[in-house]
């Protein structure tokens, strides 16, 4: 392999140096960077990350000093357990090789780890930075935990020993129905599982076959931060977030914190005391209501007892009822003897009225009324006679008004009419006079240009004007050939005939 792996040019003196095909020489020089590098670990940042519709991944490895290509396939990208991002440094674990088509090398990578403790933190602050500017960690977002859950939903593993801690905590305090959702809590399916089941829940009808939990606790135990980073992924931080049920997060230790712990509606230092918040104890409540109803009862009878004393007070203040009802008895017996009498009274008083009336007789009454009728029918008569005479006097000053005044009316008509006529001729000849065709008789010429508009000054026109001249008797087409806008000496025209003045004070225009 030395003798390839720095060839030389041919010449005459080398004449045994083999000849290689280009593809022959890129296939030895994969087989011998695969062999002389089976298995590496990289450490670099990621740079220019792209996801091809074929499902794989291409990538650049870099330091300061240099950069090497990679390439994860498809079948190997779920399995990293970290998303390829922009910027984040790692360690990539696999196997060099070459890529014969643009002559590069690059390595297969089947295994990425983020490069320290160091790296997790940064991208734990950039992703919590990122979440927070989107609003999901506002505390407007919050909602109260319920007092007195029926059913509480779990999400952890069944098989830790978080959610033992969690039911035997929940028995103690307030058996109540629990539902527990069985997800990994740890590796590359966790952040997928832990969000379905939040998701999952939350999709429970109220009155299913399936009772929906009134609260929700996603719980793990403690450890490393690699361990607890599938609760700082975003799938899971935006289903806590969006979770209509109030939720409890219990991910680690007391000085453990996730991103999960910032979208729920409370942390737990532990699952214990997720389990404690999540409920009330039983036997405080009892012993509190035992005690409130004490209180009441005692309340109660104080309280009768008081009012027994005021109405036993009230009624010393008052007299022997059948005394007052006799009392009252009397009054009635005297008032209705008075109303008899008032009423015998009043009747013998209206009898002597009536009997010392006067009638008077209705023929009399209508006989009055007679003579008071023909005394206002006289008098309308009267009235009347007397109005047809003023009447008739007023319509026959009126008829001879009208006479005079249809003589007047034919007199002036006639004036108005001959002094109309006579304007009318007036100005019949004024307007003749004014009119541009007197002009144009007189041998003047109009001149239009392509829009009919006058043409006032030869500074108007431009060669090869199209413009139209009319005379008295006709139209003509012209073209102008010399009329680049400077003015020329002309002739002088004649003087205008002298208008007449129409008293105005204003002569007219040509045009």
């Amino acid at each position: 392999m030395d003798d390839f792996d720095s060839p030389a040019p041919p010449s005459p003196t080398l004449g045994n140096v083999p000849e290689f095909s280009v593809s022959e020489l890129s296939f030895a020089l994969k087989r011998e960077i695969e062999t002389a590098f089976p298995r590496v670990r990289v450490r670099g940042e990621i740079s220019q990350p792209s996801f091809p519709r074929s499902g794989h991944c291409y990538f650049r490895l870099k330091d300061e000093n240099a950069v090497i290509d990679g390439v994860c396939w498809k079948g190997t990208i779920p399995r990293l357990g970290i998303r390829i991002e922009e910027g984040l440094e790692v360690i990539a674990t696999g196997k060099l090789t070459t890529y014969a088509g643009s002559s590069r090398y690059q390595i297969i990578v089947d295994r990425l780890e983020l490069a320290g403790e160091g790296a997790l933190l940064k991208l734990l602050e950039d992703r919590r930075k990122k979440l927070q500017a989107e609003g999901l960690f506002d505390p407007e977002r919050k909602r109260a935990l319920p007092y007195l859950p029926q059913v509480v939903g779990v999400v952890t593993s069944p098989s830790g020993a978080v959610i033992r801690d969690i039911l035997h905590r929940l028995g103690d305090r307030f058996p109540c129905h629990v539902l527990v959702w069985p997800v990994s809590v740890q590796g590359e399916k966790a952040a997928g599982e832990v969000a379905a089941a939040i998701a999952g829940f939350n999709r429970l009808a109220v009155d299913g076959k399936v009772p929906r939990p009134d609260v929700l606790i996603v719980a793990r135990g403690g450890g490393s931060l690699e361990d607890l980073w599938a609760f700082n992924e975003e799938i899971v931080v935006r289903a806590a977030a969006n979770s209509e049920i109030p939720l409890i997060s219990a991910v680690g230790h007391e000085t453990d914190t996730t991103l999960i712990d910032f979208a729920s509606d409370r942390r737990a230092p532990t699952p214990t005391a997720a389990a404690e918040m999540a409920v009330p104890v039983r036997a405080d409540l009892m012993t509190e209501t035992l005690d409130y109803a004490k209180r009441l009862v005692g309340g109660m009878t104080r309280l009768l007892r008081e009012r027994a004393m005021e109405l036993a007070g009230l009624a010393r203040g008052l007299g022997d009822p059948r005394r007052l009802i006799e009392e009252r008895q009397q009054r009635v017996d005297v008032s209705g003897e008075r109303l008899a009498l008032a009423t015998r009274q009043l009747v013998e008083r209206r009898a002597h009225q009536l009997s010392a009336a006067r009638l008077v007789s209705p023929q009399a009454v209508i006989a009055a009324k007679e003579q008071a009728l023909v005394a206002e029918g006289r008098a309308l008569t009267r009235a009347v006679d007397r109005f047809k005479s003023d009447a008739l006097q007023k319509y026959a000053r009126a008829f001879d008004r009208l006479d005079q005044l249809g003589d007047r009316l034919k007199r002036h008509g006639n004036d108005l009419l001959v002094n109309g006529q006579r304007q009318v001729d007036q100005a019949a000849k004024l307007l003749e006079s004014y009119s541009f065709h007197s002009v144009l008789n007189r041998g003047f010429a109009l001149v239009r240009d392509q829009d009919a508009q006058p043409v006032l000054a030869a500074a108007s026109t431009s060669t090869g004007q199209t413009i139209t001249i009319q005379f008295s008797d006709g139209h003509v087409g012209a073209r102008v050939t010399d009329g680049a806008g400077a003015p020329k000496p002309v002739a002088p025209q004649p003087a205008s005939p002298r208008r007449r003045d129409d008293g105005t004070g204003n002569q007219g225009s040509l045009l």
